[in-house]
């Protein structure tokens, strides 16, 4: 066992994180979007003014490998994305620079390997937090930490939509800084355990997220409050993801899938203001 569950706690940072309209025109791409989202896609559109996906705070609370250092080394290869959330506390604009603060919040013994939580505290835009998932990590007896789960109602889905990626959205993706060969290299990928390179998990995260802003809010970065949900099953560039939501006065409880029963994202949650 090479974890070291002393290391909660650990703190980075501050950390500055600057970015442009170009960055956030090139992550609304790499998450899908295209001409019917001119807002997100575009900086001179006349009459439209550039917005901003929430779920780019996600880009911005990403940081490397070396804020896991305090509990161990790790393989690249044995890190797997398990749960993302982040909370946005107005919009993000089309550029600026804030600086971050990371927290190592908990480490958890789940047998075949451990879970690391954080924190990211991205002053007055947004809060993030994520689980990461070591493979082989596991089994030195320790707790093995919280387990939530959200049930989904036993009613059709007040809203559903269907995104097609296609081959190639995972290079235009890696663009917004995620260049984990995993999903790129096909080699590296079948080291791995997986045919063929897989989409990122917050490029699914990012696509799920715009499904929520259409339906849930108007598309209207203010009223997203928050998204949280667990990466349950990978995506290949070309499936296509089905987000089905049902809704209960600002609050919506979601699942994205790639084929009917083959969840990718689960234990989704969203909040959302009102019109």
């Amino acid at each position: 066992m090479t974890v070291d569950p002393s290391a909660v706690g650990a703190r980075f940072g501050p950390l500055r994180r600057a970015w442009t309209s170009k960055d956030c025109l090139l992550y609304a791409l790499g998450v899908g979007a295209g001409t019917d989202e001119l807002a997100f896609t575009t900086e001179n559109s006349a009459g439209i003014e550039q917005a901003v996906f929430p779920t780019y705070a996600a880009v911005l609370a990403t940081v490397g490998p070396e804020i896991f250092e305090p509990a161990g080394t790790f393989e690249l290869a044995e890190m797997v994305h398990g749960e993302q959330a982040v909370s946005l506390h107005r919009p993000l604009p089309p550029a600026g620079e804030v600086d971050i603060t990371v927290e190592l919040t908990g480490i958890w013994d789940k047998g075949s390997g451990a879970v690391i939580t954080s924190r990211v505290d991205g002053g007055d835009l947004f809060t993030a937090t994520s689980a990461v998932f070591i493979r082989g990590q596991g089994g030195w007896g320790g707790d093995r930490g919280p387990s939530v789960k959200t049930a989904l109602p036993e009613r059709p889905a007040d809203h559903v939509v269907t995104y097609q990626t296609w081959e190639g959205l995972n290079l235009v993706y890696r663009l917004s800084g995620d260049r984990n060969p995993l999903h790129s290299d096909p080699a590296f990928a079948l080291a791995a355990g997986f045919e063929r390179p897989i989409l990122h998990g917050l490029c699914t995260y990012g696509i799920t997220g715009r499904a929520l802003l259409h339906m849930l809010c108007g598309s209207d970065p203010a009223r997203f409050v928050s998204m949280s949900g667990r990466f349950s099953r990978p995506v290949l560039p070309g499936d296509a993801l089905t987000v089905s939501m049902w809704v209960d006065d600002g609050q919506a409880v979601y699942v994205a899938e790639r084929a009917p029963g083959e969840a990718v994202i689960d234990q989704g949650t969203c909040r959302f203001a009102t019109a």
